[in-house]
């Protein structure tokens, strides 16, 4: 069934260590909506500037998104620059410029106030808010935010984190957004607000989920090549929401599954910059990964007895 991705499309330059790119296609939902694809139709709500070139968008279109939601207006794309040391797992923001995201006011077309499954990507969380009084009746609905709204709109976020069914943030934006510095006394917090599942990305270490009454630990795929892990989140995400959306499995088990295929698709992304490798990325590659994936984490129950 069908994704309504609402954030943000931008451009990035981005510095590693290994390399770098210059206004290459960044933003919260092309990252997301790409790594969706491969598993469901995905529709896209943005906005972006003048400056927006054809051959983006040609890119989206060729993965089956529905750009319907994605505005043109006068004025510069939102651009972020941003720095990696060896530690991949932190950026530094060298420059944000938010240009038309400032007008930004998402309204969705009609056709996707239906919408099955719906993830709020990292942007305004009063915007966040608007967007759900404009769906009728999701199955899912999934969010994410960052540090930013978590200083500047605790209470509107607070809001936000009530009325989702699935919140995917990081550990550090776990513990500012409780004031915790245990994560699972964090988490424990966040569960508290009304959302049914926490889902915390830690980089290089894996993943978390935290329910109610349960506790999930997924590591990540270890890579010999790291490049660029902007958007590694997102397309975690993305891989997440679209498994999901194409099995209709929200049991504990099916969420689990559908956190390796995030888990797997986040370690393509961070092989290239910008979208280079979610680009020529098949899903045999996405299988194949999956299976290493499983063989990495089975390990054998306990003996009938132990010497």
């Amino acid at each position: 069934m069908s994704i309504v991705v609402v954030g943000t499309v931008a451009f990035d330059t981005v510095e590693t260590p290994f390399g770098r790119g210059d206004n290459v296609l960044g933003g919260s939902a092309t990252y997301f909506s790409t790594s969706a694809s491969f598993f469901t139709d995905v529709s896209l709500v943005a906005v972006v500037g003048e400056d927006f070139p054809d051959e983006h968008l040609d890119f989206l279109k060729s993965r089956d998104i529905d750009t319907a939601g994605l505005v043109k207006i006068p004025g510069k794309t939102f651009h972020w620059s941003g720095r990696y040391g060896y530690d991949l797992n932190e950026a530094q923001t060298l420059e944000t410029q938010l240009n038309v995201l400032m007008e930004f006011r998402p309204d969705l077309p009609e056709s996707y106030r239906d919408a099955e499954y719906l993830f709020l990507a990292n942007i305004d969380p009063d915007l966040q808010l608007e967007v759900l009084r404009q769906v009728r009746k999701p199955r899912l609905v999934a969010c994410d935010t960052m540090n930013f709204w978590i200083g500047s709109k605790p209470e509107a976020l607070k809001e936000v984190l009530r009325k989702v069914d699935m919140v995917v943030i990081n550990e550090g934006e776990a513990r500012q957004f409780t004031g915790e510095s245990n994560l699972v006394k964090a988490a424990r917090r966040i569960i508290s607000l009304g959302c049914k599942r926490l889902i915390v990305k830690r980089g290089e270490y894996g993943v978390l989920m935290f329910t109610a009454d349960s506790l999930f630990a997924a590591p990540a795929y270890p890579l010999e090549e790291v490049y660029d892990p902007t958007g590694a989140g997102d397309t975690f995400a993305g891989g997440l929401m679209g498994y999901l959306a194409n099995t209709g499995n929200f049991s504990d088990e099916g969420v689990r599954q559908a956190i390796v295929f995030g888990s797997v698709m986040a370690s393509f992304n961070v092989e290239d910059f910008s979208l280079n490798r979610m680009k020529r990325l098949t899903y045999p590659e996405i299988e194949s990964r999956y299976r290493s994936f499983k063989a990495l984490t089975h390990f054998q129950g306990l003996p009938d007895q132990l010497d």
